[in-house]
């Protein structure tokens, strides 16, 4: 039986002056979601909220320092889980109807409610089996072309389909930084969600390739550079770093 987590929910890491990164720390490592805090000098961005297993604004410090706009890179469940905490909230326009009317089978969230996702209970009494998503509507759309402005920091949306419709990413050309969602990230990528497309999600990862990148934050696992970005990409399009039955790989890490 799991126990009931002691202590915090979120693992607050300071990147440098400019980033935080909020983990959820009893979420299993190879799900939990990164929540990149970006502190601008006007508002500072939330990029993703986490499976929302306990409150995020109320826990994490950081998140009163100034407004925050919390940005969704896209729909699935263990990065929006914290959305709803949030005024404003914005994602892409195709998937706004699962941000205002979230569900189990279309978050995705059916294949990972296991018991292994957990290392402690957010609270007593807890049951993942009756996980559930909190209506979280958008209040303003991003799409590509689409410029965000912090004061101090400006980031370009791209939008990059394929992992999911409305797959985004930021980009902040000045420092050649990409804040990647799920489109890339350092482990086994996900093409056959039920509403992925496996071609689509080649030509976004042939868009990211030709990008002038020096750091790439990711929404799962370490940051890393270009090589590593090119890499994956390379590998990805060579036929290879997809995850597959998401059941079986559950099943491999429990082993």
């Amino acid at each position: 039986m799991i126990a009931t987590a002691d202590g915090h929910w979120y693992d607050i890491q300071r990147i440098d002056t400019g980033l935080t990164r909020i983990l959820e720390t009893h979420v299993a490592p190879w799900m939990r979601c990164n929540m990149w805090l970006v502190h601008g000098r006007e508002r500072n961005l939330l990029i993703d909220a986490g499976m929302g297993l306990r409150p995020l604004r109320r826990e994490v410090a950081a998140l009163a320092e100034r407004p925050v706009a919390a940005i969704c890179t896209h729909c699935h469940f263990d990065h929006m889980g914290g959305l709803h905490e949030f005024d404003t909230r914005l994602g892409h326009r195709l998937e706004g109807d699962d941000f205002a009317a979230p569900g189990i089978e279309r978050s995705c969230a059916a294949p990972w409610l296991d018991a292994e996702l957990l290392t402690a209970l957010p609270h007593d009494g807890y049951e993942l089996s009756r996980f559930s998503l909190t209506p979280a509507p958008l209040t303003g759309h991003l799409d590509e072309g689409d410029v965000i402005d912090t004061g101090d920091r400006v980031f370009n949306v791209f939008h990059l389909p394929g992992h999911s419709p409305g797959s985004i990413a930021l980009y902040e050309a000045a420092t050649r930084t990409l804040f990647s969602g799920d489109v890339i990230y350092d482990g086994l990528l996900i093409d056959d969600a039920w509403h992925s497309d496996a071609a689509v999600y080649a030509q976004s990862l042939r868009r990211l390739k030709e990008l002038p990148v020096t750091q790439v934050y990711a929404g799962h696992e370490a940051p890393f550079g270009k090589d590593r970005l090119d890499a994956l990409i390379d590998s990805y399009l060579g036929g290879g770093q997809r995850l597959g039955n998401v059941k079986d790989w559950i099943s491999a890490q429990a082993g």
